[in-house]
């Protein structure tokens, strides 16, 4: 069963080659005896039905799709509502026998066939949403260099994106924007606002499926590949975003769809510096609000220095995760951004809370370390060295639990000298107290 090149992907005008099949498949010319059994329809002539069966599966089997072909055809002409699996194995056939074919016009016509399957099946058991997946598979697969199909496949891939959402196949993401990308080039009447509804639907469905945890790492590589396809056929930039997208974003703040749209563009179109990458990232926050995304606003604050919206996200950021080492990771961001603004004791404190929950986390020692041998003139009384020159061995040991080797050397090069020390009257390992906001007590080193 063989079909002609000129025949589209719909298959409404598709004749069937007379060599193989009969031309009254789709509307048969005998009458079929309903004798079903566990979901299998067989015909009047249900003997020479199993023999044809037995023949076609044991030769499929085999990988002997040629010899398959003829009793599997007197199948299709004679039982077509047997069982889905002669649909099923049907495309195989005729998928092997196209890698298989060297003749190029015969090659298209079991690529041909194979599709047809795809639409037999549905004819006869239904499933379309499941079955048009893998017809837009295979479908891309035939047709992606021929431009006489690129209607065609446009809306094969429409049509099962609509019937599937989020069930749409992995493999059928690319493939799907990359459709849209050799329609839109080839001529296609497609408008930028239509190009990047599609993405849109499409990086929504890659979100959904990240949330769900399976193939992440492979998702994200779609991601960036359709992100690539995109910005080969609609300019996205940050004048774009800024002049034709965020405005509609102020007039519908509430728009979370938009937001999520503009957040994606302007990553895109590398616009993270971009008032609409925050504003949108703000939006998108406070309807769904994710750890990712906090910590993601509270990174630019940090960067365009709005502490405040800074700390404000951060803390909203922790409270959205259950993982110790992400949390320790906004508690030093805290900490941060409290050194920042001069509030030292609070940087302390948000150090150590981040010890708290992950005691390996080395850089928030460093942190502290950093705190107490920057305080050195604030803090210093000018009467004794010894005791001023303190807080640098309160820093050496906040950089000795980091396992910091530079820095240690440094806050012990500000050490009190050996001559300091015995001027002061006072000895190498004697408690003394670091006062100011520090308060902390340590032995006395002497400097190398």
């Amino acid at each position: 069963m063989v079909y002609k090149k000129a025949h589209r992907l719909n298959f409404k005008t598709m004749k069937l080659h007379t060599l193989l099949i009969v031309p009254a498949l789709f509307f048969s010319h005998f009458a079929e005896a309903q004798i079903q059994s566990s979901g299998w329809i067989w015909p009047e002539d249900r003997k020479t039905a199993e023999e044809k069966y037995v023949l076609y599966t044991d030769m499929f089997n085999l990988n002997n799709f040629k010899a398959a072909l003829p009793p599997f055809t007197w199948l299709l002409n004679n039982a077509p509502q047997l069982n889905p699996s002669l649909y099923i194995n049907g495309a195989k056939i005729f998928e092997n026998l196209a890698e298989e074919e060297t003749d190029a016009k015969k090659k298209i016509e079991y690529e041909d066939s194979c599709l047809l399957m795809f639409d037999l099946r549905i004819k006869y058991f239904n499933e379309e949403p499941n079955v048009l997946n893998r017809k837009a598979y295979y479908a891309y697969r035939f047709k992606n260099d021929d431009k006489s199909f690129y209607q065609e496949l446009y809306d094969l891939f429409n049509k099962t994106f609509d019937l599937n959402k989020n069930n749409f196949w992995d493999n059928n993401l690319v493939p799907y924007m990359d459709v849209v990308r050799r329609y839109k080039l080839g001529g296609g009447a497609l408008t930028d606002e239509q190009i990047l509804n599609i993405y849109e639907k499409l990086t929504d469905v890659i979100d959904y499926k990240v949330k769900q945890g399976q193939n992440v790492d492979k998702l994200n590589g779609y991601r960036e590949q359709i992100d690539d396809i995109l910005t080969g056929i609609v300019k996205v930039d940050c004048k774009f975003i800024e002049e034709n997208m965020l405005p509609k974003l102020k007039a519908s703040p509430e728009d979370v769809k938009l937001a999520k749209n503009i957040f994606k563009l302007a990553f895109v179109g590398k616009c993270t510096e971009s008032p609409a990458f925050l504003e949108s990232a703000v939006i998108v926050q406070k309807y769904e609000p994710s750890y990712g995304m906090a910590k993601l606003i509270g990174d630019r604050c940090l960067i365009t220095e709005d502490y405040q919206n800074a700390l404000k996200y951060y803390k909203e950021a922790v409270g959205l995760t259950e993982e110790n080492t992400k949390k320790a990771e906004l508690y030093l961001n805290q900490s941060d951004v409290y050194r920042r603004i001069g509030q030292k004791a609070n940087s302390r404190d948000h150090a150590q809370m981040c010890l708290r929950v992950d005691p390996s986390k080395g850089d928030c020692y460093t942190m502290i370390g950093n705190l107490y041998f920057g305080s050195y003139d604030d803090c210093k009384q000018g009467v004794n060295p010894v005791e001023d020159r303190a807080i640098f061995i309160a820093a050496y040991e906040m950089y000795r639990k980091a396992g910091n080797s530079a820095m240690m050397s440094q806050a012990k090069a500000q050490f009190p000298t050996m001559e300091e020390i015995f001027t002061f009257n006072m000895e190498v390992g004697q408690p003394v107290k670091v006062g100011c906001w520090i308060d902390e007590v340590v032995t006395i080193q002497k400097r190398d």
